[in-house]
Formats: structure tokens, sequence, C-alpha cells
């Protein structure tokens, strides 16, 4: 499924910030970021994504579509095991994720899923979750089972 998308970073203000993670976080983080790079790519309505920051973190909008809604990854310093991809906490985005994916996720409160280091990210499975996100504005008003369906469609 995956289009191949370049690594390089565009704005010098994200790849600055990559590159103050420490070393063994950025393999994480930029396995993410173009995990969203990749599944944006291969959804035709979504279009081209800004990749900029907010609040500090690299974050990832669908600024001339405007069919999603903000992604971000990040490390904290307080969780130095882990990464996160954040999604706006009042979406009902997690919320989605958990009622889909319990089993396969751990997620911070409504703003959230977490990945220890050590663990090797449900690839398939975090695809649907960012381009659920990706389409957010498209899927919102939907039932559970038709976003997902929309989902998958989009993905094939």
């Amino acid at each position: 499924m995956p289009v191949k998308v370049s690594k390089n970073i565009k704005s010098p203000k994200v790849a600055a910030v990559f590159q103050s993670y420490p070393q063994k976080i950025r393999p994480k983080l930029m396995f993410l970021r173009q995990l969203i790079l990749e599944t944006a790519a291969a959804i035709e309505m979504v279009g081209e994504i800004e990749e900029t920051l907010k609040w500090g973190e690299p974050s990832y909008l669908t600024s001339k579509s405007k069919t999603g809604s903000t992604i971000r990854i990040d490390w904290k310093k307080k969780h130095p095991e882990q990464v996160a991809m954040y999604f706006k906490c009042t979406a009902n985005l997690v919320p989605a994720f958990r009622d889909k994916y319990a089993k396969r996720f751990r997620f911070d409160g409504n703003r959230s899923i977490v990945f220890k280091l050590d663990e090797k990210i449900p690839e398939k499975e975090l695809t649907n979750c960012i381009a659920l996100a990706l389409t957010y504005h498209r899927n919102k008003k939907l039932d559970p089972k038709a976003r997902w369906k929309m989902i998958q469609k989009a993905l094939t």
C-alpha cells in the first residue's frame, strides 16, 4: 500500500527538532513520520501534507484539502522510553481508535497513541488510524462502521 515518500525534511525548523531528539529516539519518530506521509500519499482526497511545528512538535496538516485533523508526533523527556502520536483531543479520533484497536495500542486519554521504543508498531492498524485522522472532516459524522469502511475504500 504505502507510496514511497522522500525521507528529506523540507522545513529547517522541523529538521532541527528531529536532530534534537536523542539518537535512539529518531528512528522510531522517523518511522511514524514516514507512515503519516505514505498514508497521506495513498489517499487521493487528502492531497499534499504540510509538515510544520505545532507546540514545538513535528505536525502534519491537510492545509490544502482541509480533509483532516492535525497529527503530531513527539518524544518527551519525562517518558524517555516511549514516543507518541497525538491527535486533537476534542475530536472523536482516539475514542474511535480505542473502540477498534483496544488490544493493539496503548492510549493516553483522548489525545494519543503511545509506543514503547522496543516494540514493533502494528503498521496496518496504525495506517488505518492515520487515514481516519487525515480524512476526519469527511468522516466525523458517519457511524463508526461507516467511518472505517470509508477508510478501507480510500486505502485501496
